[in-house]
């Protein structure tokens, strides 16, 4: 018999959790920094924004292949009844398709630019089509929609702490990693 192989890549749900708290520091970081703060700084400081802006992009649209591909992670737990076993898929699919539209505004700020934009200096985002009327649209949606979502997620984290200490389901040991559980 020979011996089982460890697979090249983690769970799932190991790399759900990776991507997840992840993308928290990223997005508290771009709730906080707006281009023109690190643009006053100086263009390293305009780069690492931009790489910032590219890894959150990448894990976004990683998420939402993710979803696309598998569907939801989880379901809502057994201890979830009536509106808050509905709410629980709608939420998950909000901000899945929310982070997306995210990433796909900011691609659209790249295609109505008058300048060639790369993100972190890397990527170039898109072919500039100097459309400045439609790329000042674009991100005033963008940044709406960024908002929207940060809001919805503080929504996703008052409903999961709430299933936790209500319900006593330990919604939030699910998603934590292990080293936090005994605190949960």
């Amino acid at each position: 018999m020979t011996p089982r192989r460890r697979p090249l890549l983690p769970h799932r749900r190991t790399l759900m959790k990776l991507l997840h708290w992840g993308m928290v520091p990223l997005f508290i970081w771009f709730l906080l920094v707006q281009p023109a703060d690190v643009a006053r700084i100086g263009p390293a400081a305009v780069r690492f924004h931009s790489v910032m802006g590219l890894v959150f992009v990448s894990a976004a649209l990683l998420w939402w292949v993710s979803y696309m591909r598998r569907g939801l992670l989880g379901r809502p737990g057994p201890k979830l009844r009536g509106w808050a076993r509905w709410l629980h898929p709608v939420l998950h699919k909000t901000l899945i398709w929310g982070i997306f539209g995210v990433a796909l505004t900011g691609l659209l700020i790249g295609v109505t630019s008058t300048v060639q934009l790369w993100a972190g200096g890397i990527v170039p985002i898109a072919v500039p089509l100097d459309m400045p009327r439609a790329n000042d649209l674009v991100g005033l949606i963008h940044s709406i929609e960024f908002y929207a979502l940060a809001g919805l997620a503080l929504a996703h984290a008052a409903f999961h702490i709430w299933r936790h200490l209500r319900l006593r389901d330990n919604a939030l040991r699910i998603m934590a990693p292990k080293v936090l559980h005994r605190f949960l």
